[in-house]
C-alpha cells in the first residue's frame, strides 16, 4: 500500500500536482486514500485553502478541511514564519494528531516548499519540513525543475534526506514553463547515474489543466503500479 510524503526542491515546482495525480491514481484503483498537507500558506480564505480542497478532492475523500490540514495560515510565507507574522504558535500536536487519524491506509502528504522550509520557529523545538518527513517515517517522492539548475538543487535536496536516512521512491522531473533549456535532454541521466535514483518524467509545460492533469498521471504512474 503506497504511503508516500511528497516533497519538492522550492516553491512552486510542482508539489501539489503531483500528490493530486498520486491520489487520483490510487482513488482509481480502489484504494481510497488519505490525503494529508498539514501546513498551507498562502491561503487567501482559511476555511478553503486551494491546496488542501485539491488533495481532497483528487483522493475522492471525505475528510474535514481541519483533518487534511491542521495548520493554515494567510500570508504567502513559509508556513512558519507566516505563523510567526500572524502571532500565531503552532501545535506540533494538532501535526501529530492529524497524522494518527489517518489510519493504516494508502496515504499521500504534501510537503511545504523545500526541505529546508520552516514549519515552526518556537526555540524550544524549531521543525522545518525535513523534520517533519523524518519524524512520519514515510519515503520521499522528490520533485524538481527539469531545467537548468536541478542538478545542484536535486542533489543538495537528496544529499539532505540520505543524511537523515529517508528512502526516496523517485525524482519527478517538471517543466515549470513554456520555455525550455538544453539541459533538460542529459539532466534525467545525469541525476539517476549520480545519485541512483530512479527519475520519472519529465512533465511537459501545458497551459492546460486537464492536460497538465493527465501528463502527471502518466508521468506517475509507474510509481503506483
Amino acid at each position: 500500500m503506497m504511503r508516500v510524503f511528497v516533497v519538492g526542491t522550492d516553491t512552486g515546482v510542482g508539489k501539489t500536482e503531483a500528490a493530486c495525480a498520486l491520489l487520483s491514481l490510487l482513488a482509481d484503483g480502489g484504494h481510497a486514500p488519505w490525503a494529508l498537507k498539514p501546513y498551507e500558506s498562502g491561503a487567501a480564505d482559511l476555511a478553503a485553502p486551494a491546496d488542501a480542497l485539491a488533495l481532497r478532492a483528487a483522493a475522492g475523500s471525505s475528510q474535514s478541511v481541519d483533518a487534511v490540514c491542521p495548520h493554515r495560515f494567510r500570508l504567502p510565507l513559509a508556513p512558519g514564519v507566516a505563523a510567526w507574522r500572524e502571532g500565531v504558535v503552532p501545535d506540533f500536536a494538532r501535526t501529530e494528531a492529524a497524522f494518527a487519524a489517518v489510519g493504516e491506509g494508502a496515504l499521500v502528504v504534501e510537503g511545504a516548499g523545500g526541505l529546508l522550509v520552516p514549519l515552526h520557529l518556537d526555540s524550544g523545538a524549531p521543525r522545518d519540513v525535513l523534520d517533519l518527513v523524518a519524524w512520519s517515517g514515510l519515503p520521499v517522492l522528490l520533485v524538481a525543475r527539469a531545467g537548468l539548475g536541478t542538478l545542484n538543487h536535486t542533489g543538495l535536496s537528496l544529499g539532505a534526506l540520505a543524511a537523515r536516512g529517508i528512502p526516496v521512491l523517485g525524482v519527478l522531473l517538471v517543466r515549470t514553463s513554456r520555455r525550455g533549456d538544453p539541459s533538460e535532454r542529459d539532466n534525467p541521466r545525469l541525476l539517476a547515474e549520480r545519485h541512483g535514483v530512479r527519475v520519472l518524467g519529465p512533465v511537459p509545460w501545458t497551459g492546460d489543466p486537464a492536460r497538465r492533469r493527465a501528463a502527471f498521471r502518466r508521468a506517475l504512474r509507474p510509481l503506483v503500479g
